[in-house]
């Protein structure tokens, strides 16, 4: 399905019953990486996977910034007229999810945000160096994108007051501190760290995170 809003056609699938759930994937990719995830999730709740602007069967523009994929997400819900709205984001998909939190009070209801970063400072020193050198060889804006955005501070998040989930691979491509700081500030909000994990292994084309994303929407707090 498609449907137009924010000025770009952005390409969804919807599938399931209950409350809805928002899936947004990473860069480069697209819905499709939470296929199994969505599988067992459409049980519980009516979900809608979307390709975010310039991936997958979306819409391609000049505009590449999370603020503005931010504002598609929120257009999305507004034009379908979800109401608050359940979200469960993967890197790049997680910092629209938290934008949204942050720019659109009470758009959303609980959030997953499963390998996030504040700023490109959060990289480690390689995971740095392979993006920028990626960069420079092929002029992707997508990884310019990773290069220059996103600029949110811990003092920004400390506003979020709904329940949230972070988690994130021990072997993550962002510092650790990433992680445990950002689930420190936010007022209800708990960490998962998925050991033995990189940054995507856990999340495409799995579902290991089934049973903790479950419980997390399912209760009434960010507790487990």
């Amino acid at each position: 399905m498609r449907i137009n809003v924010n000025g770009t056609s952005l390409f969804y699938e919807t599938t399931g019953t209950g409350t809805s759930l928002l899936l947004l994937h990473g860069n480069g990719e697209d819905h499709h990486i939470f296929d199994s995830l969505a599988d067992k999730l459409k049980e519980r709740f009516t979900i809608f996977s979307i390709d975010s602007r310039n991936h997958g069967q979306s819409g391609k523009t000049d505009d590449y910034s999370y603020e503005t994929m931010a504002e598609d997400i929120f257009a999305f819900t507004q034009s379908l007229a979800l109401g608050p709205v359940n979200i469960i984001g993967f890197s790049d998909g997680a910092i629209v999810s938290l934008l949204m939190a942050l720019r659109h009070r009470g758009c959303i209801s609980k959030m997953a945000l499963l390998g996030i970063n504040l700023s490109p400072e959060d990289f480690t020193e390689e995971s740095y160096q392979f993006v920028k050198q990626h960069y420079e060889r092929t002029k992707d804006p997508l990884f310019r994108l990773m290069l220059e955005e996103p600029n949110i501070s811990l003092e920004d998040v400390k506003e979020v007051g709904i329940p949230v989930l972070v988690a994130a691979g021990e072997n993550d491509i962002f510092k650790p501190e990433t992680f445990s700081q950002l689930a420190q500030v936010m007022p209800d909000a708990s960490l998962v760290i998925m050991e033995g994990h990189t940054h995507d292994s856990y999340i495409c084309g799995q579902d290991l995170l089934y049973p903790k994303l479950l419980r997390f929407f399912s209760g009434k707090s960010a507790g487990f």
